[in-house]
């Protein structure tokens, strides 16, 4: 059925049970797991009074940022090799973590998406956007969504 399988992460408990449920979807299918974190691109802006957020200091965040998502995937790769399933991951700069998660997939020829929704609607969904929406929207391949 699935041979690899994209699980992407942003480590909030609903993306965690989300990524248990794909490895083990992965285990019964013989199937392959890539993990994914995208890391967002900080943006320069001008604040107040003409100051500006520095590069060093945008540096210093994505820098961070790719460490948080480096443990997020690390984790993700002990409970694979728990499990007896062949993982490798993906920490990459992504202008949005929608993006990033399709594109992914079709680099490495996923071909099924396990992901996890935080279920939000109303203005939360309008403030906060939906990552599963926008992949569900833009997925050539099936997507399978915990919540």
């Amino acid at each position: 059925m699935f041979k690899r399988i994209l699980i992407p992460t942003d480590g909030s408990p609903t993306a965690n049970k989300a990524v248990k449920a794909g490895i083990e979807l992965a285990k019964v299918l013989g199937a392959r797991v890539t993990g994914y974190y995208a890391v967002e691109p900080i943006e320069t802006s001008i604040y107040g009074e003409g100051y500006m957020f520095s590069s060093p200091s945008r540096a210093r965040l994505e820098n961070h940022a790719k460490a948080v998502g480096r443990r997020h995937l690390a984790k993700m790769a002990r409970l694979a090799r728990a499990a007896g399933v062949r993982f490798d991951s993906v920490c990459a700069k992504a202008q949005t973590p929608y993006d990033g998660i399709v594109d992914t997939a079709r680099r490495k020829f996923c071909d099924a998406i396990v992901m996890g929704s935080h279920g939000r609607r109303g203005i939360a969904a309008m403030v906060m956007g939906s990552v599963t929406n926008k992949v569900l929207a833009k997925s050539r391949i099936p997507v399978l969504v915990f919540r």
